[in-house]
């Protein structure tokens, strides 16, 4: 029984890790799950064993990319209780930094999570409330405190939503275009060099979010 439950396990790994490189290179749509189960060794029958269809792989795979940078990459990075919001907000860009540029991370992840925020399926609701949600909402918490927003307020305020925008925008672009960027660097600046790009982020991040709040 022991076995089964294994081999199964390990089947389902396999369908995860080789959808995941499929999707990433093809694309949702033309994906297709004979290619999928051919790269994973695995019968055709197992996915809809596993996942019902082709869109529930989908899914997993997604929510599988997302938990696992998450788990290695934490926003807060282990920060004490007591941090400043700075301290917040710079830890935060690191570890989205690191999530999608980092050693170790394999190469599917960002490239799948961008190429669906690009191209959108049906399961980008999903993965909008279950994975980037909660981010946004931690990110928007760190914003609203450096802004001297009053917690006792609207929830949701727009300078606190452009703020937050603008931090993801860095950060994605340093990925999305990456083969732009390559192409117009000076020779000193190193693209994968997380520690500049974090420290100019925050800084420069910073020092908008302050002038929005002295002029409000």
């Amino acid at each position: 029984m022991r076995n089964t439950q294994q081999n199964n396990g390990d089947a389902k790994d396999r369908l995860i890790e080789a959808a995941g490189v499929i999707f990433a290179e093809q694309g949702y749509r033309s994906a297709t799950i004979r290619k999928i189960c051919q790269r994973a060794g695995a019968h055709v029958g197992a996915v809809n064993y596993h996942f019902r269809d082709k869109q529930g792989l989908f899914a997993a795979v997604l929510e599988h990319a997302h938990a696992w940078s998450v788990r290695k990459y934490p926003p807060d990075l282990g920060l004490r209780n007591e941090a400043s919001a700075e301290e917040k907000l710079q830890a935060f860009i690191r570890s989205f930094l690191f999530r999608i540029l980092g050693d170790g991370v394999p190469d599917w992840h960002g490239r799948l999570i961008v190429r669906e925020i690009v191209e959108h399926s049906d399961a980008l609701d999903r993965m909008v409330k279950n994975s980037i949600q909660p981010l946004y909402v931690y990110l928007k918490e760190i914003i609203d405190e450096l802004l001297g927003n009053d917690p006792a307020g609207p929830d949701h305020h727009e300078q606190t939503f452009l703020c937050a925008m603008s931090v993801l925008g860095q950060c994605l672009n340093h990925f999305t275009g990456r083969n732009i960027v390559s192409r117009i660097k000076p020779d000193s600046f190193d693209p994968m060099d997380i520690e500049l790009i974090t420290d100019h982020i925050t800084r420069f991040s910073l020092g908008g979010i302050r002038m929005i709040r002295d002029r409000t």
